[in-house]
């Protein structure tokens, strides 16, 4: 009846409204949460903003006190004086980074991505070739990427 493959069933973790705090922290939050309960533990001089809002030379806009955070997004607790000036590079660019630096703490690791090899038919490895057409102007480009063993 065919090749049958078992595998363990594992458990996964529930999507989190993430925030990272003034002080570089992470909070996650399971369930449906509003930006006034964020808004509670902290200063009342910040305001929760979604990093999908933020836009290099455009005003930060700050979520309403009744708008639910949703699971998967990260958001940020910010300073009110954010709000009366656009954002520039170099403070999205610290933003960014402090986002980075709360993930990897939170996650107390070093961010792991499978490797699965080198694609092989026939024992040969297989190497892939750019098109002559659009931006390569005629050159051809082979992939020969390979393990570095440690």
């Amino acid at each position: 009846m065919g090749a049958c493959n078992s595998c363990e069933a594992t458990a996964v973790a529930p999507a989190t409204a993430k925030v990272v705090l003034l002080d570089g922290r992470l909070q996650e939050f399971v369930g449906p949460v509003k930006a006034s309960h964020v808004l509670q533990k902290d200063d009342s001089m910040c305001f929760v903003c979604s990093s999908d809002d933020m836009e290099l030379d455009d005003f930060v806009s700050a979520l309403g006190a009744e708008e639910e955070l949703q699971p998967g997004q990260l958001y940020f607790l910010l300073p009110v004086s954010m709000l009366q000036r656009p954002l520039h590079a170099d403070e999205i660019a610290a933003l960014a980074v402090k986002a980075s630096a709360a993930l990897v703490e939170t996650h107390k690791g070093p961010l792991v991505f499978p490797y699965s090899g080198p694609k092989t038919r026939g024992g040969a490895e297989i190497t892939t070739r750019r098109s002559k057409k659009g931006c390569a102007k005629g050159r051809d480009f082979a992939s020969r990427l390979s393990a570095i063993p440690e």
